[in-house]
């Protein structure tokens, strides 16, 4: 974080010499220093020694070093205390707004996916079971309200990071008079906090990024769990590009979903950076804590973690190919129309308990004579009850099920394309 370090202490020395706590030539010479050791760090020239505390005093030390005591002027109102807080809320209000190119990234990404096989129909599930026939489509836009949800909890933490911190100094203020809200204006931050000592041992944005990125991890982790099953030879659903899976090292014929497996798995690691945060502040009385230096590496993880695990799993999708016929093949079997069939009849004016019933005996006697819904006669039907008549295998065809299904939400050919027409509409703002 040595730019944000750098940043922060340009705009501080402005504000000092603004307050005439420091005079103008001072800031400038502290100033000037400042940019050369940036450059210096950018470069690779700036020389870290290990015996200083951490890199606030390398920084420090060096700035005196090319500027004469000067330099040590900079501290002056400020503590590291408050001057952590807001390196890291610096950086971490860059990483949000870089994971959430990046999402934004993915869920253009899964439209187009949407729309690439719209009328693509599956098999939906429920306790792993055929539940019911939907559009493949629709199942990708379920992602992509998951993420889009995700996007929204970026955005309102956001609000929560953009608060500067600067000025709490180690947990009671200062005796100078300094002028907070300049410091924020020169920093980009819409506000400033209002508590010193919640200032200095406030880590709840740290958590609740984290919490953040791991919702986006667990909801990948799901979608790369589907299609690792999808890409097996029992569903053959799906075919991922060679790109992004790998052969066995000693079984030639298989093809293996290591993106998918490799971000499932990341998940784990991504929980743990939070649960190690929300264990480390969970019995800190206030207000700093030597405790609290153990915020900065698993959150920095998690963000380096989840950026690179978005990217490559936006590409595994778009160049992953949809196996239109084995899609349609899963759905022949398991009774998929049986719920259609129910509300057949109570559209007939049966009560829905009734005609459940009804429908659970019908799916016996096709089991039993080995039989589809959509294979029976109607006099078949009729054995069972007299209201069904002879558009029932009509109504009960794969593609009658889908796309009657045209309530707001539903599964329907018309619900998707408005989804997608939303969401369309969504990522041009």
């Amino acid at each position: 974080m040595y730019e944000e370090d750098i940043k922060g202490s340009i705009a501080h020395s402005k504000m000092l010499s603004k307050q005439d706590i420091i005079g103008k030539d001072e800031q400038q010479k502290i100033e000037g220093g400042l940019f050369q050791i940036l450059d210096e760090i950018k470069y690779g020239e700036f020389i870290f020694d290990i015996k200083d505390e951490d890199i606030h005093m390398s920084i420090e030390k060096r700035l005196i070093g090319l500027i004469g005591e000067v330099g040590g002027k900079l501290h002056t109102a400020r503590s590291r205390n408050d001057q952590i807080a807001l390196d890291i809320r610096m950086y971490l209000k860059k990483e949000t707004i870089t994971i959430k190119e990046i999402l934004i990234e993915l869920l253009d990404s899964l439209v187009e996916i949407a729309v690439k096989n719209k009328e693509i129909i599956m098999p939906g599930y429920t306790h792993m079971q055929r539940a019911q026939p939907i559009l493949f489509s629709h199942h990708i836009l379920a992602y992509y309200e998951m993420f889009k949800r995700d996007l929204d909890r970026l955005e309102d933490s956001y609000k929560r990071l953009d608060v500067m911190p600067l000025g709490a100094s180690a947990l009671a203020g200062t005796t100078y008079n300094i002028d907070r809200h300049f410091v924020a204006a020169e920093l980009e931050f819409s506000k400033v906090t209002k508590n010193s000592l919640d200032t200095v041992s406030d880590r709840d944005f740290i958590i609740e990024l984290n919490f953040i990125i791991s919702m986006i991890s667990m909801h990948m982790s799901r979608l790369s769990e589907e299609v690792i099953m999808w890409s097996t030879s029992e569903f053959s659903f799906v075919n991922l590009d060679d790109s992004y899976s790998t052969g066995s090292s000693i079984m030639p014929q298989k093809k293996n979903p290591d993106i998918a497996e490799l971000i499932r798995g990341k998940t784990g690691r991504i929980f743990g950076n939070l649960m190690g945060i929300l264990t480390v502040m969970k019995g800190l009385p206030l207000a700093y804590n030597k405790d609290t230096q153990e915020d900065k590496e698993g959150i920095f993880d998690s963000i380096d973690t989840i950026k690179i695990s978005l990217v490559i799993f936006k590409e595994m999708l778009v160049t992953m190919k949809v196996n239109k016929k084995n899609m349609m093949k899963g759905i022949e079997n398991g009774f998929i129309n049986a719920t259609d069939v129910a509300d057949y009849l109570a559209k007939k004016g049966l009560p829905f308990r009734e005609a459940h019933r009804i429908v659970g005996e019908l799916v016996v006697y096709c089991e039993i004579n080995k039989k589809r819904l959509s294979e029976l006669k109607l006099e078949e039907f009729k054995g069972f009850n007299d209201l069904f008549e002879v558009d029932i295998n009509k109504k009960i065809s794969i593609e009658e099920c889908v796309n009657g299904r045209k309530s707001y939400g539903g599964t329907g050919i018309e619900s998707v394309e408005r989804q997608i027409k939303d969401a369309k509409e969504f990522l041009k703002n």
